[in-house]
């Protein structure tokens, strides 16, 4: 069963930052099957608070989101955001 990275950004503080995150967890996402499903763009807020930015990234299986989050390359892209940007980031299984 697939499974999928759901990131809701609730405030970002430096663009920058969150491009150069953005290449290197691209990588490791990549090298995990990874497919990016939703990359900011068009939303309304129907309930809650109104995120500047989600992201939903597919994986193959819930084994594959949990490896790729935990693998050294991913942490190391994960780093980059401390400090600058606040966000919810779940892995869900799903179809």
């Amino acid at each position: 069963m697939k499974a999928f990275w759901v990131c809701i950004y609730e405030k970002i503080d430096n663009t920058e930052k969150l491009m150069e995150y953005a290449v290197k967890a691209k990588t490791a996402i990549e090298k995990f099957s990874g497919k990016f499903l939703v990359r900011g763009g068009k939303n309304r807020t129907n309930e809650g608070i109104n995120p500047p930015r989600i992201v939903v990234v597919e994986f193959p299986n819930y084994d594959s989101a949990v490896k790729c989050y935990d693998s050294k390359e991913y942490q190391e892209a994960h780093h980059i955001l401390e400090g600058h940007v606040i966000r919810h980031h779940q892995i869900v299984e799903g179809s």
